[in-house]
């Protein structure tokens, strides 16, 4: 059985991390493993930037958002040089597998280490929730609460001024925050880039149908792989008529005490990828699908691709007139 385990963040930090973090320490110190904790990603596993971790490393982490261990982006560990010391590093603290958390960029460098025989297991960590074979990732829960209520907000100043409101949303390449958010807050309009779009069509033309039933305040939500939308704001003021403003949410999204949806999620996926390093199995990826907890091996995720609902983008449609 392995003996040394290390835990690292990679990427953009999502809520719902340290709970990951806190039940992976906690399974494996159960199972009488060594469990270091790796700083700011694969940097520091380069670096040797990390320290042993016991049961109390993680007390009352569970309800923090950002990770504690910290989190950045490597060009240099995509290098050999960079994998090299990487592996030198294991091989100094006797790291025998790692728990990876991030998205599918820090999934790669789990690959990557694993076929160099450094057995590596990744949890889909990111508020984007666009990991192909995940139903669910870390963060999303929490993100797509904040957005709600940022928007709600901005709601009560659209509705007093008889404003429409043109709020862009995180995602990066993926519409589900946009999607989810912009049912979650009645948006009149909401743009994905999954779904082809005509301007006039999808908010202009659906901005004067709601007008003849004398709605007079708007909600448009547009993910940020489409941005633009100070552009947007004017061209809705110049061919409508209503006041607009546009609002770039940024990194509040990323922030916050992760919901029990994410603090649930993590705590069986850090769970679930320790019983998989215990057995010495190592190039997997922990999922969720259908609300139970899988893994699949790591060149399979990779290749797996998913889309936004269009059920739900069409329903979101007719019931936001």
């Amino acid at each position: 059985m392995i003996k040394t385990i290390g835990v690292l963040t990679s990427g953009g930090d999502a809520p719902g991390m340290n709970a990951a973090i806190r039940a992976v320490v906690r399974a494996g110190c159960e199972l009488g493993m060594k469990v270091y904790g790796i700083r700011r990603g694969y940097n520091g596993l380069m670096e040797d930037d990390m320290y042993e971790m016991n049961l109390r490393s993680v007390s009352d982490i569970i309800n923090r958002g950002g990770t504690i261990l910290y989190s950045a982006r490597s060009s240099r560990f995509k290098t050999e040089e960079g994998m090299s010391d990487a592996i030198e590093t294991c091989k100094r603290r006797g790291i025998e597998g790692l728990v990876v958390i991030g998205g599918d960029g820090s999934f790669r460098g789990a690959r990557d280490l694993s076929l160099r025989g450094i057995p590596c297991v990744a949890i889909p960590g990111t508020i984007d929730n666009d990991i192909g074979c995940c139903d669910y990732t870390i963060g999303y829960d929490t993100s797509m609460n904040t957005i709600m209520q940022m928007v709600d907000r901005i709601r009560d100043t659209a509705e007093s001024h008889d404003r429409c409101a043109v709020v862009e949303v995180m995602g990066r390449g993926a519409g589900y925050l946009a999607l989810s958010s912009g049912i979650a807050c009645g948006a009149t309009s909401i743009l994905l880039p999954e779904v082809p779009y005509d301007f006039d069509r999808d908010v202009i033309e659906r901005m004067k149908r709601t007008q003849k039933s004398n709605k007079v305040h708007f909600v448009i939500i547009v993910s940020e792989a489409i941005g633009g939308v100070e552009e947007m704001a004017k061209r809705i003021q110049a061919e409508t008529g209503v006041e607009a403003r546009a609002t770039i949410l940024g990194h509040v999204q990323r922030g916050g005490s992760p919901t029990a949806k994410d603090r649930i999620v993590a705590s069986q996926m850090g769970y679930h990828a320790v019983q998989l390093l215990k057995e010495g199995i190592g190039n997997r990826v922990v999922a969720m699908q259908k609300e139970k907890i899988l893994d699949f091996d790591i060149f399979e995720a990779l290749s797996m691709k998913n889309t936004v609902d269009l059920d739900m983008y069409k329903m979101a449609l007719e019931i936001s007139i």
